[in-house]
């Protein structure tokens, strides 16, 4: 089958098909061009959303990647990067491959099916000159053969006319002769040139025009076949980096697996254990005392006696003091932390066998306890838990790390110490290093100066040594909380002989309120006097332009009252004291004496009389 024998006539078809055809290879890369710029949109895409959910450095979120699952999480989107580095590799080779190649082949195709169409039409005019060429000939041969007949029937007609002289006739007939001669000789040019366009014509329809539609079938089936390459080759792009993303899934399925639940959770117990031993029970606290008012003093006695008695510093109230105003504070400082004493039965408390007990010790004025409060050296231990807590709030973290419980500050103390230990290596090596180039400086003067290093070196030396004081000062906080060492606090206490039994209970409630400081910081006491000095200074000054709560009214002792409990205060029957706060419910009301005693006293005790205007206030 060749076009040149079955397509001899269909030349302006032929050139509709190959143009079409021509057409049809530039949509496909126009096709191929527009997937690589896909591919190249994806990549960056899922480029850009891998550096979205990679964790930023130094921020918390790195530090939540040592969990299993976030690690995962991380392979994946590395992973998830060298599968986009696939989709840009199958970009960059669609385009070196199929467009670049492709689009050269289109211009080497335009110019081929340019230069046989060419030779195509310059076939067709030639056999359209000699065409015309026959015509023409064909043409003049006709008039001359009709002009020679006409002569002829003149002469006849002369010669056949008796009054027509003899030169007429001889006239007619050269005439005539004439007349066929030039019709012979148009006869014979006519069939020059018929023969002539014959050949041509044959040599046109079965040499010229079956050679130039062989070249031009040849081309489009070039074409054709280039394309199907290109296809083929578009589809081995895509194969070959198949195996390639198949790893890329395969490493996300591994890094799913690796996935530890349970190391996971160890990691959380790790990262938020605070060393602290669970609280104990609480104690039972009786409050039926009030309705065993008729009950035998012994029994009454053995009652309170056996009663524990709760003392001032307590998590419950002791944790709430550094958000409060100073009244509110002597108020929680003073307040008496039991039920207040059934009032008793006849008027005078004295004649009562069952009345409250008097403490051993006189009672002393507020301000000389709330002086001996500020003063005191275990209760500073409570403000400097505050003044770290409110650093710890201003983003200010302490050097040895006492903001932080038991165990997580021996992970930072460690971590500390193995940091400093690797910086202490690393300036011994340059120390080593510069040793041995001062050995060789010595050994051969040629190559430098061995004074010149001696500057260096000394600043190597001096640095390792800083390096170490910092290591034993970290190792020496590291071994008190491991418990190497006694804690410092034992120690202020061991050389401090200030404390009874009351204020040893005072310290221990303090520090339990340093555990659970509101900010949940962790803070350990250095026992530094200057510090101690400065931070009651601190706090002395905080709050000593606060004003004493006004009077909201009067009350009068009905019974006189021998306060014995931290917070009370003692009247005597018949006595006129001023109302500071009334009973919230708890038995008690406070009462102020001359402006600068002040304490509670049980409701039951006074007769109170409340200003009407403090009432609506």
């Amino acid at each position: 089958m060749s076009w040149g024998t079955e397509l001899w006539d269909q030349f302006d078809n032929l050139e509709k098909h190959t143009q079409w055809g021509i057409d049809i290879l530039e949509k496909y890369i126009k096709f191929v061009k527009e997937r690589t710029d896909i591919e190249l949109s994806y990549a960056k895409q899922l480029r850009n959303l891998s550096k979205k959910y990679q964790p930023k450095k130094n921020s918390k979120e790195e530090e939540e990647y040592k969990y299993t699952a976030c690690k995962a999480f991380l392979s994946t989107l590395n992973e998830m990067n060298d599968y986009a580095g696939q989709h840009e590799v199958i970009s960059e080779n669609m385009t070196s491959q199929i467009t670049v190649d492709l689009m050269r082949y289109v211009q080497e195709l335009k110019q081929e099916r340019k230069s046989n169409f060419h030779d195509g039409r310059k076939a067709q005019q030639h056999i359209e000159t000699c065409w015309k060429q026959l015509e023409s000939s064909k043409r003049r041969f006709e008039r001359d053969c009709k002009e020679a007949d006409r002569a002829q029937q003149y002469f006849e007609k002369m010669d056949a006319d008796i009054n027509v002289t003899k030169a007429d006739v001889e006239k007619a007939r050269q005439q005539a002769q004439l007349r066929h001669q030039m019709a012979e000789d148009s006869k014979a040019d006519y069939s020059s040139i018929l023969q002539r366009f014959n050949q041509e014509q044959w040599e046109y329809y079965h040499t010229h025009i079956p050679n130039i539609f062989q070249k031009i079938q040849e081309m489009e089936e070039r074409r054709i076949v280039r394309i199907g390459e290109s296809m083929k080759t578009y589809a081995e792009v895509d194969r070959q980096v198949i195996p390639i993303i198949g790893k890329c899934l395969d490493g996300i399925v591994k890094a799913a697996e690796s996935i530890d639940q349970k190391n996971d959770s160890q990691l959380v117990v790790e990262a938020y254990k605070s060393g602290f031993e669970p609280p104990g029970d609480i104690e039972f606290e009786d409050y039926t005392q009030p309705m065993k008012r008729t009950v035998s003093e012994n029994s009454l006695s053995s009652s309170k006696e056996g009663k524990p008695e709760l003392k001032f510093g307590g998590k419950s109230r002791g944790k709430l003091w550094p958000f409060i105003k100073k009244n509110k504070l002597v108020s929680l400082l003073t307040s008496p932390h039991q039920p207040p004493p059934p009032p008793p039965a006849s008027a005078s408390p004295s004649a009562v066998p069952n009345g409250p007990q008097s403490p051993k010790q006189q009672k002393e004025p507020l301000s000389h306890r709330f002086n001996e409060f500020m003063t005191s050296k275990p209760k500073i231990h409570c403000f400097r838990s505050l003044k770290r807590g409110l650093s710890l709030k201003l983003g200010a973290t302490p050097e040895d790390f006492s903001n932080l419980p038991p165990e997580q500050r021996r992970k930072k103390l460690q971590q500390k110490v193995d940091d400093l230990n690797k910086e202490i290596q690393k300036e011994t090596d340059q120390r080593d290093a510069i040793t041995k180039m001062k050995d060789v400086y010595l050994k051969n003067p040629q190559m430098g100066d061995p004074a010149s290093l001696d500057h260096k070196l000394a600043e190597v030396t001096q640095n390792i040594e800083r390096l170490r004081l910092e290591t034993q000062k970290f190792e020496a906080w590291l071994a008190e909380v491991e418990g190497r060492l006694p804690a410092r606090s034992e120690q202020a206490r061991r050389q401090s002989g200030m404390y009874d039994g009351q204020t040893h209970q005072t310290v221990t409630n303090c520090a339990q309120d340093r555990e659970s400081s509101p900010d949940g910081s962790y803070t350990e006491e250095q026992s530094q006097e200057s510090e101690l000095k400065v931070l009651a200074t601190d706090f002395d000054d905080e709050f000593d332009d606060e004003e004493p709560l006004p009077a909201i009214g009067t009350c009068k002792a009905l019974y006189t009252f021998e306060g014995q409990n931290e917070g009370t205060i003692s009247v005597v029957e018949g006595e006129t004291l001023s109302v500071i706060e009334e009973d919230k419910g708890d038995g008690w009301t406070r009462i102020r004496r001359n402006e600068d005693e002040e304490g509670y006293v049980p409701t039951s005790y006074v007769e109170v009389y409340l200003d009407k205007n403090a009432k609506g206030s």
